[in-house]
Formats: C-alpha cells, structure tokens, sequence
C-alpha cells in the first residue's frame, strides 16, 4: 500500500468517526445554542418562574474540518432534533453579595432523527438513528444576577446529570451519557437611558467527565465554549406601556476547545482510534428574535430563528426556538392604594 493510499485511508476513517459521532453526541456539545438571545443579562424577578422553550434543529449538510461539505454529495440525508425544555427558577428575596440568588431545573423531552449514506460509493456505509424521550437533567444550584442603572449582568453554574437513556453504540439514544459542568455569564447593557436599546452576550464553558462506548472505549469530550449575542430595541404597543414589542438580531458561535480524551471505536469493526485524532468542531449563525411583553403580567413570548452560515466538522442547518416565561413575584406586590 503506497503512502498516499494510507493516508486517505486514514483520512477517510477519521471522517467517517467524526461523522459517527455527531450520529451518537460525540461531536457536539450539551449546550444547545439559540436558548437565550436577547436580555441575556436579566435573572428572574424573585419569586417562581417557569420559561418553556422548544427548539427545532434541521439540517441536511454535514461539512468537514474545512468547512466545506464532506466530498460534496456523499452524504445524502438529514438530521432533526425536538426538544421541549421546561425551566423552573426559584429567585429568593433578599440580596447575596448585592445580588439576588436563586437556583434553576430543566427537564426536557427530546425527540431527533438522523438519516445518511456515508461516502456510498467508497464504503457502502449507512446510518440510521432516532430516538425520543427524557434527556439528561439540568440543574443550576447557583445563579447570581446584579441590576444597575445601565448594566444587568448575571452569573450562574450549572450541571448536567447523564439520567437520559444512552447505551453504548445505540443508536437511538435521548441522553448524552457524560456528566458536564457549565459556567455561564450573562449580560445586558442598555444603550439608550430608557433600557429600549440593548446589547447582549451569554457565554457557556462546559468541562465533561469520562463517557463509555462501543467495544470497550471510553472518551473524554473536549471542553466547549458558546457564546450567543444580541442587539435589541423594545417598541410600545401601548401608550400605557402594557403591551411591548421588542425586536432584534442575534447569533450564537460554539467551538471545540480543548482536545478529545480517549479512543472511539470505528462504527463497524472492532477497531479503534484516538479520540483526539477527532477534528475540532465549531457553528456559527446569525438570525432575529421577536418578543412580545406584558409587563404587568410578568409574561413574555418569545419567537427566535437563525441560519447557520458556516460550520467546521459539524451539520450545518437552521434553528427555530419559541415559548414563553412566566413569572409568580414572591412576595407578591400590594395594590396601589390611591
């Protein structure tokens, strides 16, 4: 075998593992991006809060470490996710540190399919995967969020339990099989005097622990920073100020940062590789998000889509996220006695 025959052999391998991954939630991170956009700064009044949010991934294009689709058609199918995230906050009153403190669940159902030939002409190989049900739990024991004249800024760390169903080399696993540490920073600077003009940024850094898998391997994922922004205007839709429209562009960019730990089993054979041979994956996209508010309902809807404009071992599709936040003030404000 000549030397240029090894190496596009190997080549070939380390693609077909990179894709593999995406398949099992190997190449991507727990944060999903396209959560939180505009007001990224503004923890929960206190009180209970519940905030529903549903995101919908699709994605027909899986490029590779240069950005450009794998050896462009020989991946023909698609990739979907659901997921329905049910957050609960609890905002105590008082201060910490001139703060206010609370803690944060999230529960959510997920629901994705993948379809694909890889390379079909060179392999023959196929892939197929789906699965629905509870993924892993998300708790957030601390969150720490500060309002001054011009600037909200919060700061949280939260964690992910691997509770959702993952069974080395299933394929239709819901749950990522790792357990993660997330700290997250969030920001709000209002522009205008009024607050009616803001720029936002959140950024998550997430650390994994060991994960299982096929034929007895074990990786570590590399650690993973995402960073979402936005810049937003509010409009009144009443003079009284009861109804609010607030409308603005946002993004999110998500990067591999640190090396893959470990050895990933070939889908296949008995065979393995080093995980760090895995190519750093990154996303990056750009869209808008509408709010509609009810301030003296302490209610919030929310609509947000992006477009994923470049992306580097990773799919590369769209992203819609909608819901709303509800928030129970605690204690609850007294009437204004005239």
């Amino acid at each position: 075998m000549s030397g240029q025959t090894r190496f596009t052999k190997s080549a070939l391998i380390i693609l077909i593992v990179c894709f593999a991954g995406t398949l099992q939630g190997q190449q991507k991170p727990q944060w999903l991006p396209g959560q939180v956009g505009l007001n990224a700064g503004i923890l929960p009044s206190p009180g209970f809060t519940y905030v529903n949010i549903a995101v919908r991934y699709d994605a027909s294009r899986f490029n590779g470490p240069s950005g450009n689709a794998i050896l462009t058609n020989a991946i023909n199918g698609n990739y979907n996710v659901w997921a329905d995230e049910n957050l609960f906050y609890y905002v105590f009153p008082g201060k910490v540190l001139g703060s206010n403190f609370g803690a944060m669940v999230g529960i959510t159902p997920v629901s994705g399919y993948l379809t694909a030939d890889i390379l079909p002409n060179l392999t023959g190989l196929t892939a197929s995967a789906g699965g629905s049900g509870l993924t892993d739990l998300w708790f957030q024991p601390l969150n720490l969020g500060w309002h001054a004249k011009r600037v909200d800024f919060q700061v949280g760390d939260g964690m992910v339990f691997p509770s959702g169903r993952y069974t080395p080399g299933a394929s239709d696993n819901v749950g990522s099989g790792y357990f993660g540490n997330h700290v997250q920073t969030g920001t709000t600077y209002y522009i205008t005097k009024n607050k009616g003009t803001s720029a936002n940024l959140f950024t998550d850094w997430e650390v994994h622990s060991q994960r299982p898998g096929a034929n007895g391997t074990e990786k570590t994922p590399g650690q993973a920073f995402s960073m979402e922004w936005g810049l937003g205007q509010v409009l009144p839709l009443k003079k009284n100020m009861t109804q609010l429209l607030q409308l603005g562009v946002v993004g999110y960019d998500q990067w591999q940062v640190t090396d893959n730990g470990g050895t990933v089993s070939i889908p296949g054979t008995s065979l393995t590789v080093a995980a760090s041979r895995i190519p750093y994956y990154s996303v990056y996209a750009v869209g808008g998000q509408a709010n509609y508010i009810l301030p003296t309902k302490n209610l919030v809807a929310f609509f947000k889509y992006y477009d994923e404009y470049l992306s580097y071992s990773h799919f590369q599709g769209t992203t819609i996220v909608f819901g709303l936040n509800w928030t129970i003030l605690e204690p609850k404000p007294t009437a204004h006695q005239p």
